[in-house]
Formats: C-alpha cells, structure tokens, sequence
C-alpha cells in the first residue's frame, strides 16, 4: 500500500495525539465528508458558515479511516468508533502537515497569482508540465487559507512539480500562504481592477500580489507581466524583497519570453513565441489572446524547470477551456444550434473586457445573434457604477448589439448603453435565466459572465438542462 501520509508522520507534524487504534497511513485528505473516500483522512474544519465536526459521522460512512478533530470538540466526538487525531485546532494542524509535506518534497515547485487567469494558468501548468514527471496541482480554485495548505498536505512525496494558486481579496493574505509554498517561480499573471472595492487603487492591489515574492526560495525567480503597467513597480518590489531573478513574459519587445505573433480564431489560435531566443509556433485548443498570453508564462515556466518543450507545446494543443472560464457548449436549438460561451465562474472588468473578445470572434450561424448576458461584478465598492458604465465602450467596440443583464450595479450599464442596443435587464438571475432559455434563437452565440455571487452558473445549467449537448461540445480541462 502507498500512503499519501503514514499516522505516525502524520501526527508528528500536526502535534497530535491519537484516540484509538489509528490506521498505519492514509490515502488521502479530505475536507468534505459528502466526497471523501475510503482510506482517507477526514478534517472537522470549522469555517465561517459551517463546522466540520458536525459532519465527521457522515465523513466515517463514507469511508474515512481517520479523522482529525480539536480537543475542544472531543466529547461531541463519543459516539463515534473511527480512530481520531486530536489537535488544538484543526486548520492549524493541517497548516502543520502543509508544511511539512513542504519540507519531504523534492519537486520544482511554481506559484501562481493575479487578478486574472490564476486559474486557468494553473491548469494549463498542471498540463504542460505532465508529460515531463509527476504533477500535483490544486483541484478547482483551492487558492485561500484552506485551499493552499491542503492542496500542499495532498502533495504526494514523489511528485516531479507542484503547481500551487494563491488568491486574495485584502492585503497580507497571500504573505503566509506563499511561505508554505516556498516556490521556486512565482507568476504574477496581471494586475487588474479586482476586489477594488477592498483596497484604494491598483497600486494597492500590485502591492497585495507582490507579496508573493517573499515566499521565493533562494535563486527562485520571479516571472511578471511585461505589458502590465504596474510592471516596474512589481519588478522594483521583488528587487526590494532580495529576488535576484526576475524575468519577464508577454508582448513587449523586452520580454524574456515573448509573444511574438498572435492568430486567433473562435475554436483557439496559433502564437509564435520566443522561448530562450528561440522562435516556436504553438497550437492553443482554447481560444482568446488571454489564453495566449498566459500560454507564454506557461511555456517560460518550462523552460525554467527543463522540462520537455515539444512534449509541452502538445499539450497546448489539446487545451480546452475550463468550465466557467470561456467552455464552449453546442447545444441543439430547434433546426440549428445555438453556441454557449460559459464564462459564469466569476468577472472583474479586466476578465470581462477579455470575454467580450472572445465573444466579438465568434460567427453567429445563419441569422444568430451575438448576446452578451451579463450580471454584477462584485467588490467594486466606491469604483462600482463606473466601471459598469464604462463596459458601454467594449460592448460597442466589439459590435454586441443584444445585451441582457441582472443585478443592481448592471443598471449602470444598461443606462449607458444607446438605443442601437437591445438591452433587458431583469432584478435576479432566476428572472433572466427564464428569459433567457425562452428567447434564445438557432444561430445565436450567447456568452454568460457574471460574479461568482450571482449564481450565473445558473444559466448555463439552465440552457444545457434545455437544449440537448452536440458531439462537439468542448471537453472540460
């Protein structure tokens, strides 16, 4: 048997005590009693809305051999037959064991950050980096104060690469994640308008990415956007904080790792980069100038680890957008198809301006339409009603002329909008998602973006729940 942790590792990390007969190992960790599987380890965490502890009988049915819960919790505990580890508070512990599993590993260890694409720029790392060894990367958005440190207690001893995202919405968040971490590249994807509500300019928000850069190891290197304008102050920051390696990707002529040239198509594009002075050509399966440029991040990262570049430039070929972030649904409508762009998972005005693109690339079929359905951005705080407003200009600029919107801050954008838009705007998602799956036509190519808040996911589910999927439908990552 292969042991993700043997329990007597296990409980030496997390300064634990067992209660019981504890298995030798585990195969697994687990943080969610209705997903865990035999074999693993079961932790109570206690959240903002719901404690752990209340569902480690349901966690033990399913199969865990272990759970880890706190001393104060204990005696709620007694009824319960599955041996247990016992700590003085369960997210701490499993920091530990984060930590820890930082300390056994030998891996080429990438961190990822930015206002826009983290995710996407881990899944495409996650792919690239395959072919070449073993990967461990985060499951869906695993980027907070619980996500990172169990995505680094799951890493598996004998993994070739790790490949870890750390999110943030306020300042000094990603500061101790990163030190778990301890990556030996760090990429900051971009700086945008994010979370703007929590902080009071985009130097402030540099400034909270930047942070990242105090988790590199010794020699590791910080990897930044050349084209972004926060760029000298992000490559000052790392200067600052001892970084003595940093390298820069994207479009402009300085950059380490350039995006020379750029075809795009509806379906994905074609790019020609400059890797360590060398000019390939690169097949990207997900569309977007977006994709493309966090595809050359991807590739500078292979580079800097020596992995397999032919074998990683493959991969990109088979690369399929992430379901919420630009997956492509055909779905049968009537005589004809309708082309959904599911965007659903979450915007900000960067994320939304780069959708709106993709959206202008796509040809509607026979007399379809394009449609934009469109719903709040969130944490804007003071910034709000403008940055609405001001998705007026991209809409036109792409040449949207059928736009259908939800939430209260969206009515900025509606008054902005002139008469030669279509425009209905309807109070809450579950309105617009009965408006939509009515009025949609064969030929329309209709693209949902919204903040993860508003439910947008909704729609889409709606729309599949409707209309039948055709062969061609995209693969999810």
């Amino acid at each position: 048997m292969t042991w993700l942790w043997e329990t007597a590792e296990m409980m030496a990390a997390m300064s634990g005590r067992p209660v019981g007969q504890p298995p030798a190992g585990i195969t697994g960790i687990s943080i969610d009693s209705r997903s865990i599987a035999p074999g693993e380890a079961f932790f109570a965490i206690k959240g903002d809305r719901v404690d752990g502890h209340d569902f480690a009988s349901i966690a033990v049915a399913n199969g865990a051999s272990l759970i880890v819960v706190s001393e104060a919790k204990l005696p709620a505990m007694g009824r319960l037959t599955v041996p247990m580890i016992v700590v003085e508070d369960v997210l701490a512990a499993l920091g530990k064991l984060a930590v820890a599993a930082r300390a056994r590993s030998r891996a080429q260890i990438v961190a990822v950050t930015g206002s826009v694409g983290k995710t996407t720029t881990k899944e495409m790392l996650r792919n690239v980096l395959a072919p070449s060894g073993k990967v461990h990367a985060a499951v869906a958005s695993f980027n907070n104060h619980w996500g990172v440190p169990l995505t680094l207690a799951r890493m598996p001893a004998d993994c070739a690469f790790g490949v870890f995202e750390i999110g943030m919405n306020h300042p000094d968040e990603i500061r101790p994640l990163v030190k778990m971490v301890r990556p030996h590249v760090a990429v900051i994807t971009t700086i945008a308008a994010a979370h703007l509500g929590n902080f009071k300019s985009l130097e402030e928000i540099a400034a909270a990415k930047a942070e990242i850069f105090e988790g590199l190891e010794p020699n590791g290197v910080a990897l930044i956007n050349r084209d972004n304008k926060q760029f000298a102050f992000l490559a000052e920051t790392a200067n600052r904080v001892g970084v003595a390696n940093i390298l820069t990707f994207g479009q402009h002529a300085k950059a380490d790792f350039r995006l020379a040239d750029f075809e795009g198509t509806a379906g994905g594009s074609t790019i020609w980069a400059v890797i360590n002075g060398e000019t390939i050509e690169v097949h990207i399966g997900a569309p977007g100038r977006h994709i493309a440029e966090n595809a050359i991040a991807a590739l500078g990262v292979v580079a800097l680890f020596g992995a397999d570049m032919e074998a990683a430039k493959a991969a990109l070929a088979e690369l399929r957008a992430v379901k919420g972030r630009g997956q492509r649904h055909r779905l049968a409508l009537g005589e004809g198809v309708l082309t959904l762009i599911d965007e659903s998972y979450n915007a900000n005005p960067a994320s939304m301006r780069a959708a709106l693109s993709l959206l202008a690339q796509s040809v509607p079929e026979g007399g379809g339409r394009r449609i934009a359905v469109l719903g709040d951005m969130l944490e804007m705080g003071a910034f709000s009603a403008q940055v609405h407003e001001d998705l007026a200009g991209p809409l036109l600029a792409a040449g949207i002329e059928h736009v259908w919107l939800s939430g209260a801050e969206m009515v900025a954008l509606r008054d902005a909008l002139p008469d030669t838009v279509e425009v209905t705007h309807l109070p809450t998602t579950a309105e617009l998602s009965d408006f939509v799956v009515r009025h949609v036509m064969p030929g329309d190519v209709l693209m949902v973006k919204s903040s993860l808040g508003l439910g947008f996911g909704k729609i889409v589910s709606a729309l599949i729940d409707n209309y039948p999927a055709l062969p061609d439908t995209e693969r999810q990552l």
